[in-house]
């Protein structure tokens, strides 16, 4: 095993450093069992942004948020 495992990273250290990128992300989502949910979570969190940078989503300032919730704890 060590063998294929030392034929195979200097096989991918020939990669340029993008394909050597693509190529970790590939090889932990093959160790992420719930890849799928990340994915949906990430494409969620790309959404929120750009709600917020387009104006759609109001922003508010994390001062005001707290003073918002701390009133509606009283």
């Amino acid at each position: 095993m060590g063998n294929q495992l030392e034929l195979l990273e200097a096989e991918a250290l020939k990669l340029t450093a993008g394909e050597r990128a693509a190529f970790a992300q590939l090889l932990l989502a093959s160790l992420d069992e719930d890849a799928e949910l990340e994915e949906a979570w990430a494409t969620e969190t790309e959404r929120r942004i750009s709600d917020i940078e387009s104006g759609v989503a109001p922003v508010i300032p994390i001062d005001d948020a707290l003073a918002q919730v701390r009133a509606s704890l009283k």
